[in-house]
């Protein structure tokens, strides 16, 4: 269940939303979990705005974790499944089979970008500011990228040169640009930490 709102958003502000829910399950009870989201599962579908739901099993039987991913078409209706007596009684369920209660987390897409280290996600940024702070970090990129690369990959195709130049483009906003311009903009980004 979810103690406090993730977002602020509201129905006025549709986007797809997705939570990933992670189920330590028992040594020996990795069957009965099987059943159990076999039925979950399926109630959930019925659900306004349910776009689907999956499940990543464990690789390794020593650390048993399952996590499921569960998409709904706007955070309001995916409040109103996690929050729903049919899914409480689910949970109820489930107690027997998992070691530690349920970790979900909550994602609508870009504000994966926009993690601070070392701190528990927050509520995401408003889109506005996301949208700034991504258009900042891409133009930086690409300007930075067309001046070194362009003049070097100038003997290949244009298709394969703008592939290499965005390619590059993404890991660099992923793992260097936009965890810096999070930290730079941290204040105007999350106000209230």
């Amino acid at each position: 269940m979810l103690d406090e709102p993730l977002t602020n958003h509201t129905d006025a502000e549709p986007y797809l939303v997705t939570a990933v829910i992670s189920h330590v399950v028992k040594p020996g009870r990795e069957q009965s979990y099987e059943a159990w989201f076999q039925g979950i599962a399926a109630d959930a579908r019925k659900f306004n705005g349910h776009l689907g739901v999956s499940t990543i099993r464990p690789q390794e039987h020593t650390h048993p974790e399952y996590v499921v991913i569960l998409k709904f078409d706007c955070y309001n209706n995916l409040k109103n499944w996690l929050e729903s007596d049919i899914r409480r009684e689910w949970i109820e369920r489930l107690q027997p089979l998992i070691t530690r209660p349920e970790a979900i987390q909550t994602l609508t897409g870009l504000e994966t970008w926009f993690t601070l280290p070392k701190k528990p996600m927050p509520v995401p940024p408003p889109r506005y500011k996301m949208a700034i702070v991504t258009w900042l970090g891409v133009f930086f990129t690409i300007s930075l990228l067309n001046r070194l690369l362009v003049p070097l990959l100038a003997g290949l195709p244009k298709l394969l040169s703008s592939l290499i130049i965005t390619g590059l483009t993404v890991v660099l906003l992923t793992y260097l640009i936009m965890p810096r311009l999070t930290q730079f903009f941290r204040k105007w980004l999350y106000p209230n930490l």
